[in-house]
């Protein structure tokens, strides 16, 4: 089966559970005030991705013709790797899910593969899953939070955060590293961490 986008799951989890509820599908315009759209255009884009990949029946135009076909796999998606040393490529689509179900995790919660020694003050190794969530305000973010954060024309690293004016400071936790220091336009905050999984298998 084929993965979904965050915005594809996203709509697709709200479409099974508002079926679950109702015993009928939806509107367009009522999945365009519940994914917070003001255009139908994404709404049909995704319906059309969803049933390309399976996921739904749909005759398109007639948005109360939905038929959920499947449930997804339920659990954390894994959207790839955080550099906890240098800086990696940003990452996108989830690669598998973690079954988390029993933990209490923030919406939205995903997880990356931590590869890199520069976390491991803060306990954080090399093959380590971090989990984040999305961060709604960066500008509010508390110093010394440990963040994915993306550093223009480099990639995303994992990083404590600081801010100080218009200049943002990754620390690392790690003496044999050196900290990122740029200006704020050239990080984007990406999620803040909220666990650290390790497996000794």
């Amino acid at each position: 089966m084929e993965i979904l986008t965050e915005a594809q799951r996203e709509l697709y989890e709200w479409l099974a559970e508002y079926i679950r509820l109702h015993q009928h599908s939806p509107s367009i315009r009522q999945m365009m005030l519940a994914m917070n759209l003001k255009s139908p255009a994404p709404i049909q884009s995704r319906l059309e991705h969803l049933r390309t990949k399976g996921y739904i029946e749909w005759n398109e135009g007639k948005a109360r013709t939905i038929r959920i076909l499947r449930t997804i796999k339920q659990g954390v998606p894994i959207l790839g790797m955080i550099a906890a040393g240098g800086l990696i490529e940003p990452f996108s689509d989830a690669v598998e899910q973690l079954d988390f179900s029993d933990l209490s995790l923030p919406p939205q919660t995903y997880a990356l593969q931590v590869t890199g020694d520069s976390m491991i003050e803060d306990l954080i190794a090399d093959g380590d899953l971090v989990f984040l969530r999305p961060v709604l305000e960066p500008n509010h973010l508390r110093n010394g939070t440990i963040v994915a954060a993306r550093v223009d024309g480099h990639g995303t690293t994992l990083k404590r955060f600081y801010r100080q004016g218009d200049r943002i400071t990754l620390k690392p936790a790690n003496p044999k590293y050196n900290p990122i220091e740029v200006n704020a336009i050239q990080v984007q905050v990406q999620g803040s961490l909220v666990a650290v999984w390790r497996s000794y298998n």
